[in-house]
């Protein structure tokens, strides 16, 4: 079976395009060996099939992120039949930066043109003849939102694969910088490395560390005194070899691209200048943000929410009336009815208003917009000593902190990349939700959007003042520049958004049957052992170890143990907290639900004590595992595991003393 690698800039359309061609048949995974996420697919051409792997946007295949290693490896040594490299047609001179480096590599390149209906309300005029032949590959222009121009990329995709044409771009980068290459190439020829030679040369007088790397354990010693010769000449070079690329990409848009001689002003220029401007900005966001949180607790809450309860309240009675009619032991009907329905099942319940959030969030994404709010940040961020791109991080963050996380690496500052890796848990993710809605639902039912808006905003702040710490103490130093390029704003496309919608749902269903699952279980367990003891009582394993623990957070307003064990079970996965109190509370009172029985125990100040906690204390186990993978190192996992639990420890007891002399 064929494979076709995409590759593109940063808002070119390429996901658009991936999202075409291979429909709902397509899997994320990770890279083998690191935490760069890999999209995989397949579609169907006159009944042959073909596989197509989305690769990290970049703007170079050079070796300064995670993302930009992993293009180019898979490029070169993961074999694709033919790389189709997705142009923006607006920002041409910019994109082909890239294209020049692919077809350096030697592969097969075939570019498709996209956004050519944003081009021309541009009046840009693209020769595509001509920008084919001086490239020396097809360009084929397409639209992939609205799939124009996909038959024709795929036909010539596939019929350029079965060609024997040598697609290898060569030009000058001056005589001295071709004889070194030449000089290079020639001594590495008897060498046996998995890159081409001549590729190895460039990136060698470009400084690739990557490369020199690979050198040191694998090139002869010819060559290695050849590069202690090169001197202060590498750096000269360096330079002179992207010089000679932009010069090249110059002439080729010069005789293919004609631009109108004025600055048309565009619908995205005359919405940024509110959306964007420079007092404004903050405050639209925070509007736009707020008014999302409300819609949530209006349309998931309201309109919906019941049903579910309804649903899962229906099937736990059935299921134990089943269990009880054939005769299975009390405590396995106690397991399905106190374990099952009344831990797992009280997550479950809030499905309806975490699918409404991801699909307002979803539509942010596709619109443009989010990549403004990281814009918008900029200036605060700056202020503050972080970079721009942190918001960014920080904004993958809101769905879960594992690839926020991961997304830290696209920063080549190691500064700023941990800074922005140890405040992402900061970001209130998806796996809380369900904390905040049922605590909501207990005490705040009128202000719900109004407490979510808080927690969320809390938690941002609370981030960068942490950012601003650590700047100045962990990690002293200048911050990278940031520049950023905003994509023009577009209307969502709904099969699209619905498509991640349902994926950051189905990891959220998926984590509630599994490692949910087996926490509660074992948590279960824990509540009705040693036998004898009243189950989910004090006297239980459970109930012992969370008195133990629960001292640690009477100052928080909320030193139980059926509290601290919920706390501890988040650990595993946030989503356990609320399965952890469905559980100890389904006793409380007979036929009480969790909210009923939270009412009984917690108070408005407690209850957002205990949010607080929730919001700023340690993450999961996959996060501090995800710190330990990026960092490569213990000791940050293990900081990871422990600083963010003082810091909501002390933000829960600021809140519940100060609540308590104010005489919440």
């Amino acid at each position: 079976m064929n494979t076709i690698a995409l590759v593109g800039n940063p808002n070119s359309g390429k996901t658009t395009l991936f999202n075409a061609l291979t429909g709902s048949n397509q899997h994320v995974g990770n890279w083998p060996g690191v935490t760069v996420e890999k999209k995989e697919g397949k579609f169907k051409y006159k009944g042959n099939q073909y596989n197509v792997v989305d690769l990290p946007g970049t703007y170079s295949l050079g070796a300064y992120s995670e993302d930009e290693v992993v293009a180019r490896d898979y490029i070169l040594k993961g074999n694709p039949d033919v790389v189709i490299n997705v142009v923006d047609a607006t920002n041409i001179e910019r994109n082909l930066y890239l294209t020049t480096q692919l077809i350096e590599m030697g592969t097969k390149v075939v570019i498709a043109l996209n956004m050519m209906d944003e081009a021309k309300q541009k009046n840009i005029e693209i020769d595509l003849k001509k920008l084919s032949q001086e490239l020396g590959v097809p360009v084929i222009p397409t639209v992939a939102s609205k799939n124009k121009g996909l038959d024709t990329l795929i036909e010539e995709s596939i019929q350029y694969i079965n060609e024997n044409e040598d697609s290898r771009l060569t030009f000058s980068y001056g005589e001295d910088i071709d004889k070194e290459i030449e000089d290079i190439r020639s001594i590495l020829e008897s060498s046996s490395l998995e890159y081409p030679t001549k590729w190895i040369a460039v990136k060698l007088l470009e400084g690739d560390q990557e490369i020199y790397r690979l050198i040191e354990n694998k090139a002869p010693d010819p060559i290695k005194e050849r590069l202690i010769s090169l001197g202060e000449k590498a750096t000269e070079y360096e330079l002179e070899i992207v010089d000679k690329r932009y010069d090249f990409i110059g002439k080729i848009v010069n005789k293919s691209v004609k631009k109108p001689s004025g600055i048309i002003e565009t619908r995205t220029d005359k919405i940024d200048k509110i959306i964007t401007h420079k007092y404004l900005g903050l405050p639209i966001f925070a509007l736009i943000m707020f008014v999302i949180f409300q819609l949530t607790f209006v349309i998931g809450g309201d309109i919906f929410g019941g049903y579910v309860a309804t649903i899962i309240e229906t099937i736990g009675e059935y299921v134990v009336n089943l269990l009880a009619m054939i005769g299975t032991p009390e405590w396995l009907q106690s397991f399905f009815s106190e374990g099952i329905f009344g831990g797992v099942g009280a997550v479950f319940e809030f499905i309806p208003l975490i699918t409404v959030l991801y699909f307002f969030i979803g539509i942010l994404e596709d619109t443009g917009y989010m990549a403004r709010a990281a814009y918008v940040m900029d200036g605060l961020m700056r202020s503050l000593g972080l970079h721009g791109k942190t918001f960014i991080s920080m904004i993958v963050g809101f769905g879960c902190n594992v690839p926020g996380v991961m997304s830290t690496r696209t920063l080549d500052n190691k500064k700023d990349r941990m800074i922005a890796l140890l405040i992402n848990p900061f970001m209130s993710c998806g796996a809380r939700l369900p904390i905040y809605l049922v605590f909501i639902a207990a005490f705040f039912p009128e202000h719900g959007g109004i407490v979510l808006f808080s927690l969320y905003a809390l938690g941002i702040v609370v981030a960068l003042l942490v950012g601003k710490l650590f700047s100045k103490t962990l990690f002293k130093g200048e911050s990278s520049h940031f520049i950023m390029e905003l994509p023009p704003y577009r209307l969502p496309i709904f099969k699209y958004v619905i498509r991640d919608m349902w994926d950051k749902v189905w990891d959220f269903l998926h984590r509630a049957g599994t490692i949910i699952f087996v926490v509660v279980s074992l948590l279960w367990v824990l509540s009705v052992l040693p036998f004898g003891v009243e189950p989910y009582s004090q006297e239980s394993i459970l109930g012992k170890i969370g008195t133990i623990l629960a001292p640690i957070f009477i100052p928080a307003g909320f030193g139980t143990w059926q509290a601290t064990v919920s706390l501890f079970a988040g650990i595993a996965a946030k989503e356990a907290v609320v399965a952890i109190l469905g559980m100890v509370y389904a006793g409380v009172s007979e036929g009480s639900q969790l909210v009923g029985a939270l009412q009984n125990v917690f108070t408005p100040l407690t209850a957002i004590s205990f949010m607080v906690m929730t919001l700023l204390y340690t993450p999961c186990a996959a996060v501090i595992g995800t710190v330990k993978q990026e960092t490569k190192s213990n000791k940050w996992a293990i900081f990871m595991a422990i600083y963010p639990f003082v810091i909501g420890w002390i933000a829960a007891v600021i809140i519940y003393q100060v609540g308590r002399l104010l005489g919440f």
